[in-house]
């Protein structure tokens, strides 16, 4: 068997184009297999559909996660298309099972009142500005950390609150801020910009303390230190404004569609997570608010 895997991994290098990371991974999971049909004697051309279920109760047992055992299941069910295709076996036995349901994590996101504890912790210097700055323009779009560093003066439309992003695969989309996201970036561009700028010419809307464009780090970086400041406990990276964002536009009962242009999802699945964040949100309010709902 180990020649066939061998030459199955040799496939996926010269014909798939696969990566070594991808590689290294297939690898590892058939020789953890391998090992496992050697340990009970097993021929793997002879596998029967009870062999299949004790291994994948083999795998439960180590304590695997449910996305660690489907990887498995993967590399070896690619293992045996291989194998069929280049005629060293009939069938694959690992057909006849699916895996466990993933664990889908619900997004973490912000209440209105938490992202408020976070804005009043930005002071009045041109730093604290420009923070505020960024809480306000990703919490009122949405965008992604990666989108809002590349920002230029440009493309933003000032009187119709507009901003026009370039997202993944090069895809513009346009989005909107309110009046108060206006009023703060207005009161950045025309006085803490121009200090941080330091006399250099930036086409860039957020700039470090050296006057050049932020990055992604410095983005996290900033929201760290205002999340010490705060009162705030639980995780949060900048990815969570994103998150309340799209949580809050459900809420208040926006088309999920309409949500789903905003943040520039390729897909409605991708968006329909935050369906469940929003229904485990109802479900609070009304177990806070309905008098049956309270236990006696």
């Amino acid at each position: 068997m180990n020649k066939e895997i061998e030459s199955f991994l040799e496939y996926l290098e010269f014909e798939k184009k696969y990566s070594n990371n991808t590689i290294l991974g297939y690898e590892q999971d058939l020789n953890d297999f391998v090992s496992y049909l050697e340990s009970r004697k097993l021929d793997y051309r002879r596998l029967v559909y009870k062999d299949v279920t004790d291994y994948l109760i083999y795998l439960s047992d180590l304590k695997l996660k449910s996305t660690s055992v489907n990887r498995h299941l993967s590399s070896i069910r690619s293992f045996y298309d291989y194998l069929i295709k280049n005629k060293k076996t009939n069938s694959s036995p690992f057909k006849l099972v699916s895996g466990p349901k993933n664990e889908q994590k619900l997004p973490n996101y912000l209440r209105y009142e938490e992202f408020l504890d976070l804005v009043n912790v930005c002071d009045e210097t041109n730093l604290g500005v420009r923070n505020r700055m960024i809480l306000e323009l990703l919490f009122a779009t949405g965008i992604r950390v990666s989108e809002a560093v590349n920002i230029k003066l440009s493309d933003i439309n000032f009187k119709m609150r507009e901003i026009k992003i370039i997202g993944k695969g090069k895809k513009t989309r346009i989005v909107y801020f309110n009046k108060v996201c206006q009023q703060i970036m207005s009161s950045y561009v025309l006085g803490a910009r121009q200090e941080l700028s330091k006399g250099k010419k930036s086409e860039y809307l957020l700039l470090n303390h050296l006057g050049n464009p932020i990055t992604r780090r410095g983005i996290a970086d900033v929201l760290e230190k205002l999340i010490k400041k705060s009162a705030l406990k639980h995780k949060i990276s900048p990815h969570t404004l994103r998150h309340t964002f799209a949580t809050l536009m459900l809420n208040e009962g926006m088309d999920i569609r309409e949500v789903q242009e905003l943040l520039g999802h390729a897909r409605l699945g991708t968006t329909s997570i935050y369906t469940h964040v929003s229904n485990e949100e109802l479900r609070r309010v009304f177990l806070q608010s309905h008098p049956r709902a309270h236990k006696r």
